[in-house]
């Protein structure tokens, strides 16, 4: 199946990726734009790896107040240079996180931020529910639950508000990949009237 130019601009508009990038993704897939689209997520997935140890030196801070006035947030979201910091969609990013983080509460930026008593205290009353499972279901049921309990409590494990099928950190990596730059959210303050 030959790869059209269509096909690339509709890829590139959806992901924002680079058009070689997305022509690239295509050819591997051999059209399938839905193949193509797993592709470019693994891609920024291994390029967010290779830039997790780049120092990060500015950045932006986002607030987003809900309609009601009753809940707002600061989200600070950092990058490797102001070039990227003062990109438009940059902006939008954090201010997409900020409006996640208002609707979704997450207690955690990313798993490494969960005390480990916590985990631990999770991991047990999930091997107490479900002790009378063999052990080699056991094993795949509590880690099931843990991931779907975290998936809910951590920022980069929830399901993005605006399309259920990435997470934050599926958005974050898709950032790392389309700027080439290391970006994480540094911190974030929710405010809820009367909490």
């Amino acid at each position: 199946m030959g790869i059209t130019t269509d096909d690339v601009k509709k890829l590139r508009d959806e992901t924002g990726v680079s058009v070689m990038k997305c022509k690239n993704a295509l050819e591997e897939a051999e059209g399938d734009m839905k193949r193509a689209r797993m592709i470019l997520q693994k891609k920024s997935k291994d390029a967010a790896q290779k830039k997790k140890d780049r120092s990060l030196g500015a950045g932006r801070v986002a607030a987003y107040l809900h309609n009601t006035k009753t809940v707002g947030v600061l989200v600070e979201l950092s990058c490797e240079t102001d070039f990227v910091a003062k990109n438009e969609e940059f902006t939008d990013l954090a201010y997409n996180i900020a409006m996640h983080i208002a609707a979704m509460n997450p207690p955690y930026i990313s798993m490494g931020d969960v005390p480990e008593e916590e985990v631990s205290f999770i991991r047990k009353n999930y091997e107490k529910e479900l002790s009378d499972k063999p052990e080699n279901v056991r094993q795949k049921a509590v880690e099931g639950k843990m991931r779907s309990h975290f998936g809910e409590q951590v920022l980069m494990e929830q399901p993005y508000i605006k399309d259920g099928d990435k997470t934050v950190g599926n958005l974050i990596e898709e950032a790392v990949q389309k700027f080439g730059e290391r970006i994480e959210v540094s911190r974030f303050t929710r405010y809820n009237v009367g909490e």
